[in-house]
């Protein structure tokens, strides 16, 4: 369970960019042979695909709709991301702690999906906006924080699960307010066109 932060952190990051968190890990092991990386993120092969499709993401994540239609494919993609790499964290382990390793996959499954859900929110009150200046600054926010707390994550995992956390805290406040605001506007128009129709009854 000695994991479990890295768990946790690269699951709140798989839920918002899973393919940088296999590319930062990959990249983190390749160069520095950590134990507690499982040595399949280091792979070229992983490290390709992941590259190639983290490419995709980032264009993606910056149009807007576009970024809402691609969170909908990933919704199954993230949380299994987030579920995979924490089951690999528990590495090779005896039939006596496999609890470990269901453990650890849920806490990175679980918290992608949390993460995930957030950020689906998050993008959908953003599109709200006509112009994709927005869009363009929130996906780069969100790419600058996984990668920060991944990076953390491998030498001081614990400072990592605790951003991580705070992140997701906040991530959840954010998306409340976010549907209060859209709520409010979506009011607000819907009784400006009834007085519209008002006036052209009369």
């Amino acid at each position: 369970m000695e994991s479990l932060p890295l768990a946790f952190s690269s699951g709140w990051a798989s839920g918002v960019n899973a393919y940088l968190v296999v590319l930062v890990l990959g990249v983190a092991d390749r160069i520095s042979d950590r134990s507690d990386i499982p040595d399949v993120l280091a792979r070229w092969d992983v490290l390709a695909i992941a590259g190639f499709l983290y490419a995709m993401e980032f264009v993606a994540d910056k149009i807007p709709y576009v970024d809402s239609t691609w969170d909908v494919v990933s919704t199954a993609i993230r949380p299994t991301a987030g579920a995979v790499i924490g089951a690999l964290l528990a590495g090779q382990v005896p039939e006596d702690a496999r609890l470990d390793q269901v453990a650890l996959a849920a806490v990175g499954g679980g918290t992608a999906l949390v993460s995930h859900l957030t950020k689906t929110g998050l993008r959908l009150a953003v599109n709200t906006s006509p112009e994709p200046v927005t869009n363009i600054g929130v996906s780069l926010a969100e790419d600058l924080a996984v990668l920060g707390v991944v990076a953390v994550a491998v030498q001081h995992p614990r400072i990592a699960a605790a951003v991580a956390a705070v992140l997701l805290v906040a991530g959840l406040l954010l998306l409340f307010l976010a549907i209060r605001l859209v709520r409010r506007g979506w009011r607000r128009w819907q009784a400006r066109r009834e007085r519209r129709a008002a006036g052209t009854a009369r």
